[in-house]
């Protein structure tokens, strides 16, 4: 048995869609999971509650907070939400998300968190060579001050993920519409196996402190994603290009987010994240476990809703 596997693993963020992948992943290990969040009642953290976590209470912009979470704990696990990111408070920004992301590092240090697996993003490693978009500076910028204070430390750094064809942020109008060219392939990675990367880097600290890694687990067209999605909700959703004149109207730097997706890209390497993990899923095998179910919920939601006006 792994000398770490008794050890609490504190969850930063563990009600958003990385976070619940992480604390569902480590309870299924059987390791004990303090599960952080603001707000205790929501139904999120009631259900995090139910399947074995215990809550604990803690602002990302409180470091005091975080560091009574973090005090005896083995591990912990740091994910802050983007420009953009649902629930965020009004204003938030880029440096909002370093502020975050330091502060949960600066608690780590100060409670001596012996492993701190940051989920930060693709590409992050190339801050010196070329731009990139302002989420994966942001993102590189927390990695350099966790570098700084000497942490032992994991960057899992994952792609688009396919969750985000599951709603209204690639599905409008009955067909997948997004800003990407219709025949780049673009690089995606179900939440779960961020989860199961995470739980491993923990299992396995020998193995994993010291190390940042590029996640992908497929690569596709956006017209073969559509053409996917279709078939596995039996309806068909075709793929409409938005132009990047209607993205830039919300911000040029979403913009510029788009046109580097359309140029350099994330360029993980899927066979790679494969051979880490044999079971890591492709955009079909995540369509059948869970994505299609749930992007037919939605598109029912729509239709619904449609009827209704």
């Amino acid at each position: 048995m792994n000398i770490t596997e008794d050890k609490t693993i504190v969850v930063v963020g563990a009600t958003g869609l990385q976070g619940r992948a992480v604390t569902a992943r480590l309870l299924a290990a059987g390791r004990p999971v303090r599960a952080v969040t603001r707000d205790p009642g929501t139904a999120h953290a009631r259900a995090l509650a139910r399947a074995g976590a215990q809550l604990a209470q803690a602002e990302m912009d409180d470091v005091a907070s975080l560091i009574a979470v973090a005090e005896g704990a083995y591990g912990m696990f740091s994910v802050q939400p983007t420009v953009g990111s649902p629930g965020t408070p009004a204003g938030f920004s880029a440096e909002d998300e370093v502020r975050w992301g330091c502060n949960v590092a600066d608690a780590a240090h100060a409670a001596k968190v012996r492993h701190l697996v940051y989920a930060s993003v693709a590409g992050a490693g190339r801050h010196n060579t070329e731009k990139l978009p302002q989420n994966v500076v942001s993102k590189w910028r927390i990695e350099q001050h966790i570098t700084r204070l000497g942490l032992p430390a994991t960057f899992l750094r994952p792609v688009s993920f396919m969750e985000n064809y599951t709603g209204a942020y690639h599905l409008h109008d009955g067909a997948v519409a997004t800003a990407f060219a219709a025949d780049v392939p673009q690089q995606i990675m179900a939440v779960d196996d961020v989860g199961h990367f995470a739980a491993l880097a923990f299992a396995r600290p020998q193995e994993w402190i010291g190390r940042a890694v590029d996640l992908a687990g497929d690569e596709l067209t956006p017209v073969q994603i559509a053409a996917a999605i279709s078939e596995a909700v039996g309806r068909r959703l075709p793929y409409v290009r938005i132009p990047l004149e209607v993205i830039a109207e919300a911000g040029e730097e979403f913009a510029f987010a788009y046109s580097w997706l359309n140029g350099p890209g994330w360029r993980a390497d899927v066979s790679f994240t494969r051979a880490l993990h044999p079971g890591v899923m492709d955009l079909r095998t995540w369509l059948a476990r869970s994505g299609a179910a749930e992007i037919t919920a939605f598109l029912a939601t729509q239709d619904a809703a449609g009827q209704v006006r």
